[in-house]
């Protein structure tokens, strides 16, 4: 097995635009190991999300290759996309994504349920994550009675429960207080100790540099600089 979960093979990624064409990324080349905590960085608009969306098999790129778990992925049908993202990538929305017909913990519990666990073991996993995210209090509401930051974290124990290799986050602390977002990025900390590989698009100067490296996009181009 490669000590690499994702890598990306001169990739690149186009837009049309009134304008003409935008390029994101061209020919871009990154190995990532397991158990790495990365955090993306850049303006607004440079391509950290699409970067994220990429990487979950959301958005095709323009040419180049994605291999996860050393596994090609340009040929996947969209079966084998979602089933490579329910077995290995767990993906935390800006915009959150809950399901607004369930509670918080009924949002959390839908990984495992999609699984197909057994309920009351999902059940007692999802209180104790809510509990581990501060949102347990919560747990009955549906995501239309949370404030923006109650939502985030309901999406943040969502993601974590799947208990995949791979987290994808995109500004996950963005509606949080700074309390709240130390203690979110403690648990990307103990998610790393167990070798899950954690990349986060963030504009959260202080969280970046506590991830292992830094990936700063900007202009088309990705530059790998050192945290701290």
């Amino acid at each position: 097995m490669s000590k690499f979960l994702i890598e990306t093979i001169n990739l690149k990624k186009t837009y049309k635009h009134l304008n003409g064409e935008i390029t994101l990324f061209n020919n871009l080349n990154l190995k990532i190991k397991r158990g790495e905590l990365v955090a993306l960085v850049g303006p607004s608009g440079s391509g950290k999300s699409s970067l994220i969306h990429l990487l979950a098999l959301l958005d095709e790129p323009t040419s180049g290759e994605i291999k996860i778990n050393d596994v090609l992925t340009k040929k996947f049908t969209e079966e084998k996309k979602d089933e490579t993202r329910r077995k290995n990538i767990s993906i935390i929305f800006q915009d959150n994504n809950l399901l607004n017909d369930f509670t918080a913990i009924e949002n959390v519990m839908m990984p495992l349920i999609i699984k197909g666990e057994n309920l009351t073991n999902i059940k007692k996993e999802a209180q104790k994550i809510l509990k581990a995210v501060k949102i347990f209090d919560r747990a009955q509401h549906f995501p239309n009675e949370l404030s923006g930051g109650e939502q985030q974290r309901v999406a943040i124990a969502r993601a974590l429960i799947a208990e995949t290799n791979l987290i994808l986050a995109d500004e996950p602390t963005g509606n949080l207080d700074y309390k709240t977002s130390k203690e979110i990025f403690s648990y990307f900390l103990k998610l790393k100790k167990l070798k899950k590989t954690i990349i986060f698009a963030t504009h959260n100067r202080e969280l970046a540099n506590r991830a292992d490296y830094k990936l700063f996009i900007s202009n088309g181009d990705i530059k790998r600089v050192n945290a701290r």
